[in-house]
């Protein structure tokens, strides 16, 4: 089964419909607006605008199971994200990306290694899953992998569409 073929709410209400990504490549990110790592909506935003054209989007998806990072409504999420960092990607619902109540989505995703061969739960916000045009996971990249990272550029430029 495709990652695509997951059921998520978009963050302003109704389905984020994740098949209209058949054919293009996601990075799907776990996000926070008050963590350390919060910055990093800056640089997922220029990747999206870089290779937007090209078959790419990224995917944000709000969780507060790290340190409640994330406590504010969808609305308030919607307005810290677009004021403060410009972004313009699209965003789900929030949701629990570990534990018992882990999204569907992210059940699929775990099991995907990272560069050093981990699996399993997600390790804090902003870790990050590439998903290629089929809907397959193909990579994933810790939290402290900036966006710009060359391992993170290349492993997308590697599997956007001909």
């Amino acid at each position: 089964m495709s990652v695509y073929e997951e059921e998520i709410g978009a963050l302003t209400g109704g389905s984020a419909d994740l098949k209209r990504y058949e054919g293009k490549v996601v990075l799907v990110v776990n996000v926070a607006s008050k963590c350390g790592l919060t910055p990093q909506y800056a640089g997922l935003e220029r990747l999206h605008e870089q290779y937007a054209a090209r078959g790419f989007s990224v995917l944000g998806v709000p969780c507060n199971q790290f340190m409640g990072q994330e406590p504010g409504t969808s609305e308030e999420i919607a307005e810290f994200c677009s004021a403060t960092y410009g972004v313009t990607f699209p965003m789900t619902e929030k949701v629990d990306v570990n534990g018992g109540g882990r999204h569907p989505l992210y059940t699929r995703l775990v099991s995907t290694p990272d560069a050093e061969g981990y699996t399993g739960d997600i390790r804090w916000n902003f870790e990050k899953f590439l998903v290629d045009a089929s809907g397959d996971p193909v990579a994933r990249f810790s939290p402290q992998t900036e966006p710009d990272a060359p391992e993170l550029v290349a492993a997308i430029e590697k599997h956007l569409p001909a």
